[in-house]
């Protein structure tokens, strides 16, 4: 029998592991560009020597980021350690790029406000999400019908980064909002019913074991797209969520209204979120437990001005589920 193609092993491992689609598709990326550097070479005929030149390309000819050499780095080691199955002692030998130690952009209530109050519709209120949630990038963008608690005033977050879930606070500013947005997404879902149209995106193995759970309101998206597009994966043509670059591009656009000076992003609120917390004394592993930090020391650098020693071993605070102290405008 014919040994399948490299690149088809690669993707086949790549979802056996379950790695995310981004993390698949940028993987894919750095392996392909690997193997044409050294003129098409099969992985196997190559060592350590050639990884290293290929991340001195990287980092000399054209000056990327440590993290994104590191990126590289991290899709070869995947190639001949989990598709090719080579371990031989070069592979731990290869030397990670060090990361500059960055400090996180925060801006303060008044600019909070006043980036918001550039924004506009669906985009406005995710953004007030992020600022108000603490919650990341994709996280508001994939967020179910399901997940969003109003009764407790809470949002569940599942599949976070890591693959873990997490709980984290609804501001009572968003509710009503939010219950607006929910009545838009109820009726795109009536009319993919109607049309008896591919339900939405499953994660894992639940399409599977719970075939009518896609088309449940349930797992419904809270910010759908107008139209449909075709699964990167399956290649169905179904209702996926917002596209989260018109989010990034939003927030950045408003940043430029504003006359803002610093780098605002959508990590930027989140940051935000995470320091005025801190500001008010709130306890810092209960930070950690709404930003879905593996490590304190992660929560520590987001306001490492704010933080005093002695908030570590402070009893926790715990933040009421009505908190609303977000400016929100």
């Amino acid at each position: 029998m014919e040994e399948p193609r490299l690149m088809d092993q690669v993707l086949y491992a790549l979802r056996t592991h379950r790695y995310s689609l981004r993390t698949e598709q940028s993987y894919i990326q750095w392996i392909k560009r690997y193997i044409f550097f050294h003129n098409k070479r099969h992985p196997r005929d190559m060592d350590a020597s050639h990884i290293a030149s290929f991340l001195s390309y990287l980092a000399v000819e054209k000056h990327v980021a440590a993290s994104t050499q590191n990126q590289a780095l991290s899709a070869l080691l995947f190639l001949y350690k989990k598709v090719l199955n080579i371990e031989p002692a070069w592979v731990d030998d290869v030397i990670r790029a060090k990361r500059p130690a960055r400090l996180p952009v925060v801006l303060d209530r008044e600019t909070v406000t006043l980036l918001l109050s550039h924004m506009h519709g669906v985009h406005r209120l995710m953004a007030k999400l992020l600022y108000g949630t603490g919650m990341r990038l994709m996280e508001v963008i994939r967020l179910r019908v399901k997940d969003v608690d109003f009764s407790y005033s809470q949002i569940y977050i599942r599949g976070g980064k890591g693959n873990k879930d997490r709980t984290t606070v609804l501001p009572t500013t968003l509710i009503e909002p939010l219950k607006k947005q929910l009545e838009y997404s109820r009726t795109l879902y009536d009319i993919d019913r109607i049309e008896n149209a591919p339900g939405v995106e499953m994660p894992d193995a639940l399409g599977r074991k719970y075939p009518n759970a896609a088309t449940e309101w349930a797992w419904h998206w809270v910010f759908p797209s107008k139209k449909h597009s075709q699964d990167p994966r399956s290649k169905i043509i179904r209702r996926h969520h917002l596209y989260e670059r018109n989010l990034q591009r939003a927030i950045k656009n408003a940043a430029r209204s504003s006359g803002l000076s610093t780098m605002v992003n959508t990590h930027t609120l989140r940051h935000s979120f995470a320091t005025h917390l801190l500001e008010d004394g709130y306890d810092i592993r209960t930070v950690q437990e709404l930003l879905g930090h593996k490590d304190v020391k992660t929560t520590q650098m987001v306001a490492p001005g704010v933080l005093p020693h002695a908030t570590l071993v402070h009893p926790v605070r715990r933040i009421p589920m009505s908190w609303a102290k977000v400016a929100m405008v």
